[in-house]
């Protein structure tokens, strides 16, 4: 019993994860603003700003599983499930961060219709992304369970979604852009929003194997 004491118990994993997941969101949204105000500067720079700092809060929540993670001796699930999950996390806010910089590096002159729609079905993973990790404390219900397999179900479409859509914006890109210096900026983001859900689909692959383990 005195032994059972002194060793770390598990940290508050599923809480930090659902922040995290949270700031995602936040970064997605930040970014969508920016892209329906992009012709204006003064909002541009704001939503720009919102991102970053969306961006740097999820990386202390990241630093912060990292660091509990590396104290505690009982984790709620597979300290490597933790570790994979936290770090693909991050790797979506990343991602948006990502898109909004190269937008402001590259001058992009004007947003496309495939840019809003690669963005909308950016936010919708992450909204879903966000859905599913709230769930994962609650994994010993056999139908909340069942709800997260459902939600990892809905990213994965998603994410095929967007795959077509990018498919279709190389083409008429390919096609009809005749400045080359336009469509290689235009190249880069359309390929860096189709990786958010791409990564997004990551999450939640990872999200159903501790779906399996642990319910």
């Amino acid at each position: 019993m005195f032994f059972g004491k002194l060793l770390p118990q598990e940290g508050n994993f599923f809480e930090l994860f659902n922040q995290h997941a949270d700031r995602i969101v936040e970064a997605a949204r930040a970014f969508d603003n920016l892209v329906k105000n992009y012709d204006d500067a003064h909002l541009r720079e704001k939503y720009i700003q919102d991102v970053d700092n969306a961006e740097r809060s999820a990386d202390r929540i990241t630093h912060e599983v990292n660091r509990v993670l590396h104290k505690t001796f009982i984790t709620p699930i597979d300290r490597d499930q933790i570790h994979s999950l936290i770090n693909t996390m991050d790797d979506v806010a990343d991602l948006i961060q990502d898109c909004a910089e190269t937008m402001s590096l590259y001058d992009v002159k004007a947003m496309t219709l495939e840019i809003h729609r690669l963005t909308d079905l950016s936010v919708k993973c992450c909204e879903r992304v966000q859905d599913a990790v709230k769930l994962l404390a609650k994994l010993a219900q056999p139908s909340t369970a069942e709800a997260a397999l459902k939600t990892c179900e809905e990213i994965d479409k998603l994410e095929s979604d967007a795959d077509r859509v990018m498919r279709s914006a190389m083409s008429k890109l390919f096609r009809e852009q005749e400045d080359v210096r336009e469509l290689i900026k235009l190249k880069a983001i359309y390929e860096l929003l189709e990786t958010i859900t791409d990564k997004c689909e990551d999450v939640a692959n990872l999200i159903e194997g501790i779906v399996l383990e642990n319910s």
